[in-house]
């Protein structure tokens, strides 16, 4: 009897970390999916284009109303000079909407292109994205952020705040992906590897 318990609990464990599993992202040395969005001027923004420029580094974040986003955001930007000066492109990618976008560059005055991903598109070939779980969806309710709301069609679902850094031949050459949206890597990893 006391093995068919165990048996049981082992099968409902295990049920309940698959329905919870997280994307794992590309990796270094695959090849980055091609991609055009239109950023919050308005320009239609595709990766081939900007690579001619050099290196692109590439963000995903999550929304304005994320902390930790807005840091991130706002550190790139503060330190935009020292990737202009490696002939580095940035390029931040979201699910929330160009209203929200027109937010997140108010906190953190982010200069740089900023592109609403429609339809989820970017994030699902960069195998970034994941559906928010219910319990998540109603813990951010209870803090006034609805995920309908901020992302319109794009619903309850996020990216992992992954980095990639692609270079000229359209190769991932570096990869910062961590599902804990506290963790980001600092501008200082970032250079290091352009």
């Amino acid at each position: 009897m006391k093995n068919i318990v165990q048996l049981i609990i082992i099968i409902l464990c295990s049920t309940s970390l698959a329905a919870q599993e997280y994307p794992n992202g590309l990796q270094v040395n695959d090849e980055a999916p091609a991609f055009s969005a239109v950023d919050q001027n308005g320009t239609l923004i595709e990766l081939k284009d900007v690579l001619t420029k050099g290196n692109v580094v590439m963000i995903f974040y999550r929304g304005q109303w994320c902390p930790h986003c807005n840091r991130q955001l706002k550190a790139l930007e503060d330190s935009l000079q020292y990737f202009v000066s490696k002939k580095a492109q940035l390029i931040a990618i979201t699910p929330e909407k160009p209203d929200n976008i027109t937010k997140s560059i108010f906190k953190t005055k982010a200069s740089f292109p900023i592109l609403y991903d429609d339809g989820l598109k970017i994030m699902k070939s960069y195998k970034v994205d994941f559906a928010v779980d219910e319990k998540t969806i109603v813990k951010y309710k209870n803090y006034g952020i609805d995920f309908n709301e901020a992302n319109g069609s794009n619903g309850a679902n996020l990216p992992v705040p992954a980095v990639y850094i692609i270079n000229q031949e359209g190769k991932i050459i570096y990869k910062y992906f961590d599902i804990d949206y506290k963790k980001r890597p600092s501008v200082a990893e970032l250079l290091k590897h352009l």
